[in-house]
């Protein structure tokens, strides 16, 4: 099964759009908990390297959220 072709102007981010996407924090926040039920259904098929590499994104974006609440002070 193939997924449909994306639109390649969805791939650009406006710039007034921003300012009403709630912020880096919040994307990532959001990020992390679609991530984290890819791992699980990827963990759940025994697809382990996705789930490894799925689990590196979660990281990334808790380390993001960590980030922008303390200033980047940890």
């Amino acid at each position: 099964m193939r997924m449909a072709a994306r639109d390649s102007r969805s791939d650009f981010v406006q710039a007034d759009s921003v300012a009403r996407d709630g912020g880096p924090a919040e994307a990532a926040s959001f990020i992390s908990g679609a991530v984290a039920e890819l791992v699980q259904l990827s963990r759940r098929h025994r697809l382990d390297m996705l789930a490894h590499l799925l689990d590196m994104a979660q990281l990334e974006a808790d380390d993001i959220v960590r980030r922008q609440l303390t200033g980047g002070k940890f």
